[in-house]
């Protein structure tokens, strides 16, 4: 197993993906922002001075799906046929939990467009509270499915 982005010389370049075929794909990525109750329950009410806090960050998840070969060096742009970002507010864990879906056909995954999403959607969340919450933590962005591709499905192991 070598890493694709290195060249002969181990120097960093674009993998050349000219003659791969298209394929569908799709990605599927999670993670979470925990915050204190209070929080959670001024973003359930809609009631931070920065406006509606779920529709924002989800916006803001697909505005960043559509420019990650802007903020990821080496990734190739792509063409989305679909981006889909959903927060759900868990107030057992005084969480928001996003998951984020990509869909494409083309030559290339689009595992990193899902991940950008669901990273750039929680930053969004903690941007907009953190003037009443600095202790809020992004944790657990991870890729949970993909589909397509040379390489494979993939499945992530729950845990």
């Amino acid at each position: 197993m070598s890493l694709t982005h290195l060249d002969e010389n181990g120097r960093a370049e674009m993998v050349d993906i000219g003659a791969k075929p298209d394929s569908d794909r799709m990605a599927i990525a999670s993670g979470s922002v925990f915050m204190n109750a209070e929080t959670l329950q001024l973003i359930k009410e809609g009631a931070l001075k920065k406006g509606d806090v779920l529709t924002i960050a989800r916006i803001a998840g697909i505005m960043a799906a559509k420019r990650t070969a802007d903020l990821i060096p080496l990734c190739h742009p792509i063409s989305l046929s679909k981006i889909g970002v959903d927060l759900a507010i868990d107030e057992a864990q005084n969480a928001i939990h996003i998951t984020a879906t990509a869909k494409t056909s083309g030559k290339t995954g689009v595992e990193m467009e899902a991940l950008t999403a669901v990273s750039v959607a929680a930053l969004t969340v903690y941007d907009m509270a953190k003037a009443v919450d600095r202790e809020m933590r992004i944790t657990d962005i991870r890729l949970i499915e993909k589909r397509g591709g040379v390489h494979g499905d993939y499945v992530a192991v729950e845990g």
